[in-house]
């Protein structure tokens, strides 16, 4: 028998690539051999030998003791793991591990939850024969930082936390110093937690055995506790949770090391970011305005307000003077609901979502030329690629765990090309990086474009076979001028086309985007010329490719999913063609539109034109997200009924008439879509807080009041019907999603699908559309008065506008927005760092703090929009894509100057030290 391995004289197949101790687990457990060392997310590393096992090449050969993490099972092979020997062995290295640690197990913060001390039961230890080391014991705790603690005298060098830092988050600011007996773990130069480049991930806290490095939540010192495994409620990569509770509090989360989207990992925002849901500033009652005020309400007389004001507007104005935004941190089936609410219950198609102002292009540009709008491979697919292009996006801020595993990559030598204005993190990894002048996406990707074909780099076969439209879209793109290219973008040619050589040379090529390429007015081009990019190349319907938006919120796919669009219902069929219309009106059993309703931004042009008259927001804060803020704020002004779902009182529910308390992700059950089509489980952890309701639950009590039958909020029945009408959800079951949830589509049997195109394109024949450079209408004729670009960008922190992590501790790491300036314009306008720096644009002015930085080239500038004091989007514009009319956040004309509250600061310090 060639192919197995004996343990303890039984023969088991061995499996390619397997070490003797993955060979022992797979057919005996996890726990059948003691580790320290090991952990499930990181690669064998042999510190400890407390795995050791013994070993023979024969039946009743000679056995030699090797640590099983690390070595590799060899054919015929015998393996003892519970020798006698091997016992001897592991009791002893355990016992002088423990003589270098304070055995004060009784009082540790993980007692009964440490493993150091499982395995020292384990191994059979009752007392420790050696003396008590001194070295360590006289560590000080490091409490300085926000979220992270250590405690170096309970470490046992294990190197996990290290090797989490280097293989997991890839931020290499743990290391191990000293040597032999004096080996401990620093921080950076040997610092504290708060003063090093630590990114607050907390890979290194749940991956110490002990409580050598922990968190303030003391995530591993949890008694009586009750774990619920849920989907985080921020970025688009939906990361797996195990929440801790302890008497229906939240207490601590970790990431599941089996989790398919996160693999034991997160962020901080996921791991620690959670104290918002019972923070003392969440809404607990309704809400009614009276003579400018808020009054609390009952239900019943919110709703009864509610119903009767829409009635009355849709008497007198008709029903599509009545719309809703709908929002993409609610569950798939409270998203739906919200839009059948509004078609069936209203009678009008006006529903969007938050999905219109950051990834509209993405669905229109890719539907146009795959047929489908989503993306085509799955994250994992990172590790098959050759090459990584990442435009518009910076994921190891906004998409934390993706941005991590796209870094890991680059780290280990795959080429990456960074697209981008600004020198990010992943730029700064980058083979090339093409920093283009914000707004020129669509001229620096037909130079791409243009050396892939001039070069003869197209992939023939796939084009002849799979696409239609090429001829012409060749001779179209031949037809630009590099020289002027070039010229516009602000990039060498020379470079784009070493880049787009690698690109296309590449065996397998992947690409990302995010709203550096959406948010713009030419967003839908753009994304049509990315999907151009794939199928030139062949990178289409295999592993390691495809084009896969790096989705901004967490359920943004699944809004778009569920129907929250004016043209397209749940299921993307378009509403205005009356075979899709009659299904719609047959399925809901009423009479409907058969045509598309209002876009938002149609919806505040048509409510200060008067002809618009109710809203309804479902959690979302479009007085502090939407841009050209006068502009909404004028359009909400005009409205006769404004009803806002919230977990607090943001800037939109201010000029609410109606608030009703919705409950956050940990108060509800339901599915959230992640950026690569998983469908998953979001399981209710607590009860929602007195006073409040589940968002679905809302939906379903105001339909009932206005006179149409549905039941009451629940995932699984709401699950069953959206199956019905969706047709890439037809098999999805709630009982069936599992811990990992499925990837749409799923048949009808059950099946999903982590890959898309790889035979067919959704229409067929994916179709090569050219588009040409524009110059965004923004900065025609404003280039003297307003001569710099600011664009807009996330920080790692914080979350859109920073309503829930302005809540938490995330608050203390990153307390206020920052104006990236490069040092030419600062010395320029006499700005120093940290001083207020006023922006102006056509619309308005804020005051924001200048960070100095060759991040931004000179001209260019760049902010984030956290904090609501700033008021960010005073400056931004109403310009918006020509297609998807997503706005057009990353291109805004502005002036700046030293704002003169820090200029006459400033005076008057220079006066003084005169008068002195």
């Amino acid at each position: 028998m060639s192919n197995v391995a004996y343990i303890d004289n039984k023969p088991y197949e061995i499996e390619a690539g397997e070490t003797i101790l993955s060979f022992i687990k797979r057919n005996f457990g996890k726990d059948y051999v003691p580790t320290l060392c090991d952990a499930p997310n990181l690669d064998p590393f042999g510190a400890c030998r407390v795995c050791s096992v013994d070993v023979a090449l024969s039946e009743n050969g000679k056995t030699k003791a090797q640590a099983s993490c690390h070595t590799p099972v060899i054919a015929n092979s015998y393996i003892y793991p519970h020798s006698e020997s091997v016992q001897r062995l592991r009791k002893n290295i355990v016992e002088l591990v423990l003589s270098d640690h304070p055995l004060d197990c009784l009082t540790c913060e993980v007692n009964n939850n440490c493993e150091l001390q499982t395995v020292a039961a384990k191994v059979g230890i009752r007392d420790v024969r050696y003396p008590e080391g001194k070295n360590h014991l006289d560590r000080k705790k490091d409490l300085s930082h926000a979220y992270m603690t250590s405690d170096f005298s309970k470490c046992i060098n294990c190197s996990r936390c290290v090797r989490a830092c280097d293989e997991v988050q890839g931020e290499f600011v743990l290391s191990m110093a000293g040597r032999g007996f004096d080996a401990h773990i620093i921080k950076s130069l040997n610092t504290t937690f708060e003063n090093s480049d630590c990114v607050s991930c907390g890979a290194c806290a749940q991956a110490c055995p002990t409580s050598a490095i922990s968190d303030i939540f003391e995530s591993k010192s949890v008694a009586n506790v009750q774990k619920t495994r849920t989907v985080c409620t921020y970025c688009g990569v939906g990361c797996n949770l195990e929440v801790a509770t302890v008497n229906g509090k939240v207490k601590s989360i970790q990431a599941p090391y089996e989790a398919e989207a996160n693999q034991g990992h997160t962020c901080l925002k996921g791991r620690f970011a959670f104290s918002f849901y019972n923070h003392p500033e969440r809404l607990r009652t309704p809400l009614i305005k009276k003579d400018g005020e808020f009054v609390p309400a009952t239900w019943d007389e919110a709703y009864d307000f509610i119903a009767n004001k829409l009635t009355s507007i849709k008497e007198t104005y008709g029903a599509d003077a009545i719309g809703g935004v709908s929002s993409a941190r609610c569950t798939n089936e409270e998203n739906y609901l919200m839009q059948k609410f509004i078609r069936a219950v209203i009678g009008t198609n006006n529903i969007d979502s938050c999905a219109r102002v950051c990834h509209s292009p993405t669905a229109l540009g890719m539907q146009r030329t795959f047929g489908t709008g989503a993306a085509t491979n799955s994250i994992k697919d990172i590790k098959f690629a050759e090459c990584i292009l990442v435009i518009g996006a910076n994921p190891t801020d906004a998409h934390p765990v993706t941005g991590a595993k796209i870094k890991q990559q680059a780290m280990k030598g795959k080429t990456l090309i960074v697209i981008d204005p600004r020198r990010t993190t992943l730029a700064k990894y980058a083979h090339y990086h093409l920093q283009l002048k914000p707004g020129t996406n669509v001229a620096i990707l037909n130079m791409m474009l243009y050396y892939i074909i001039s070069e003869g780099l197209v992939n023939q076969h796939f084009i002849d076979q799979r696409t239609e439209g090429y001829e012409e879209f060749k001779t179209q793109v031949l037809a630009q001028n590099m020289d002027e290219m070039e010229a516009v973008t602000g990039v060498r040619k020379e470079l784009v086309r070493e880049a787009a050589m690698a690109y296309a040379s590449s065996k397998a090529a992947m690409s990302f985007h995010g709203l550096g390429v959406t948010e713009h007015s030419q967003g839908t081009f753009t994304v049509m010329l990315i999907a151009d990019l794939a199928m030139l190349t062949g990178n289409i319907g295999r592993r390691g490719v495809g084009v896969n938006p790096l989705r901004g919120q967490n359920n943004v796919q699944g809004a778009a999913d569920m129907g929250c669009q004016p043209h397209q219902g749940a299921g993307y069929y378009d509403v205005t063609v009356p075979e899709y219309h009659a299904m719609y009106e047959k399925f809901y059993n009423v009479k409907l539109p058969d045509y598309a309703g209002l876009k938002t931004p149609q919806m505040y042009d048509a409510a200060i034109a008067g002809k618009f008259k109710a809203l309804w927001s479902m959690g979302e804060d479009m007085v502090q997200t939407d841009p050209n803020t006068h502009h909404v704020k004028e359009a909400i002004s005009k409205l006769e009924l404004f009803v806002v779902q919230e977990l607090f009182m943001t800037e939109t529910a201010k000029l609410a008439d109606v608030i009703l308390p919705g409950a956050s992700f940990l108060e509800k059950s339901g599915t959230f879509t992640n950026g690569e089509r998983r469908i998953q489980r979001v399981n209710k952890v607590v009860e929602p807080l007195t006073g409040t309701k589940t968002d679905g639950q809302i939906m379903a009590d105001i339909m009932n009041k206005m006179g149409y039958t549905q039941p009451d909020y629940n995932p699984e029945t709401l699950l069953d019907e959206i199956s019905q009408i969706v047709p890439f959800f037809e098999g999805v079951k709630w009982n069936e999603l599992g811990s990992n949830g499925k990837q749409w589509p799923v048949t009808k049997g059950g099946k999903d699908s982590d890959l898309l195109h790889v035979e067919t394109f959704k229409r067929g024949k994916g179709k090569f559309i050219h588009n040409s450079y524009k110059e965004s209408q923004e900065l025609e004729g404003n280039k003297e008065l307003f001569p710099y670009i600011i664009t807009t960008n996330r920080e790692l922190e914080h979350y859109n506008c920073g309503t829930m992590t302005r809540r938490t501790n995330n608050a203390k790491i990153l307390k206020e927005d920052y104006l990236l300036i490069n040092p030419e314009d600062a010395k320029k306008h006499g700005i120093n760092a940290g001083d207020l720096v006023c922006i102006t644009s056509a619309r308005g002015k804020v005051d924001v703090r200048a960070k100095i930085s060759d991040e931004v080239k000179p001209g260019i500038l760049s902010s984030t929009f956290h904090f609501p004091e700033i008021e960010m989007n005073n400056i931004t514009s109403s310009i918006a894509d020509s297609e998807a009319l997503c706005p057009e956040y990353k291109v805004v004309a502005v002036n700046i100057r030293k704002s003169k509250g820090a200029a006459k600061a400033e005076a008057e310090a220079v006066l003084s030290q005169s008068e002195g």
